[in-house]
């Protein structure tokens, strides 16, 4: 069983591909990885330069140096170390076949094709002897892992900002872009009905502010419940459009917040408008939690 499964060479500032293995096997995980791996690519600017990204069964590795990343999808049962002896192995390959400013100029994706024929036998070097044949680079190698152990690295904290057509914001320097998946039929519908729902919880809450100041303060928590849930549902919207982060806990916490103030407006609301916003809600919810980030085409397989 293979080990070492895929290789990839990226530009650091820009996350250009410069050069891949090619692999065999098309299992899913796998599949998952390298999508993963574009996905990290885009933004190592933001990581350390040395890191890990834990799968089920498959794992990512990276060590970035000199504007060059390399980086890794090994199955879990490698050792860690052999898998950054690898990368090392790897980094030396490159560097030795291309300067900086070779690798500065390019400005096409995989410029250095040929270099893929010397990953392929670094990769079975490791999957037929098991690692490296020098065993001090292992220990050289455990002993820096120890003492600077690879930060583990989680997707789902990613900052990934977006505009409202799904394409992600780009640094400087940066040729390619993620979007998010193309809005649908159901997601046009539940803008609209959420921004319905933001309207009618502001102009409720400006219509009470006036009577209550005037007659009654006691009523100052209904104006409050009314304007927490107009500011929800524009922040349900902007989840929807733009991605972030901890996206999921951020949906969940704005739809608990509005089925609270909603609740909380019974008394104001009938049964059958608290049904209505609070679906509203929820659909918003499913729909941003279900749009994926969406890798655009063309990197040529990888």
């Amino acid at each position: 069983m293979s080990l070492i499964l895929f290789a990839f060479v990226v530009r650091v500032r820009d996350g250009l591909p410069l050069s891949a293995s090619t692999d065999f096997e098309h299992n899913r995980e796998l599949q998952e990885r390298k999508q993963q791996l574009r996905t990290i690519s885009k933004a190592l600017a933001c990581f350390p330069d040395r890191g890990t990204v834990k799968g089920s069964e498959l794992n990512i590795y990276f060590v970035s140096s000199e504007g060059v990343s390399y980086m890794t999808v090994c199955h879990c049962s490698l050792p860690v170390a052999k898998a950054f002896c690898f990368l090392e192995d790897l980094r030396w390959e490159f560097t030795a076949c291309f300067n900086s400013t070779v690798v500065a100029l390019a400005n096409r994706p995989y410029p250095f094709l040929e270099f893929d024929s010397t990953i392929q036998k670094l990769k079975q070097q490791y999957n037929q002897s098991g690692g490296p044949a020098l065993e001090v680079t292992l220990a050289e190698v455990q002993e820096d892992l120890r003492i600077h152990p690879a930060q583990v690295i989680h997707l789902e904290d990613m900052e990934l900002n977006g505009i409202a057509n799904g394409h992600m914001e780009q640094g400087a320097g940066t040729g390619q872009n993620v979007r998010l998946e193309p809005v649908t039929a159901p997601g046009i519908l539940s803008l609209v009905l959420n921004i319905m729902c933001a309207s009618l919880n502001i102009i409720r809450g400006v219509h009470l502010i006036e009577y209550t100041f005037q007659d009654d303060r006691d009523g100052v928590w209904n104006v409050v419940a009314f304007l927490l849930a107009f500011v929800c549902c524009v922040f349900q919207c902007h989840l929807y459009l733009f991605h972030s982060s901890l996206k999921k806990h951020k949906s969940l916490t704005l739809l608990s917040v509005i089925v609270l103030c909603n609740l909380y407006l019974l008394g104001l609301r009938n049964v059958w408008q608290l049904i209505f916003h609070i679906s509203v809600a929820s659909l918003s919810t499913l729909l941003i939690n279900t749009r994926k980030l969406q890798d655009r085409t063309g990197d040529c397989g990888v």
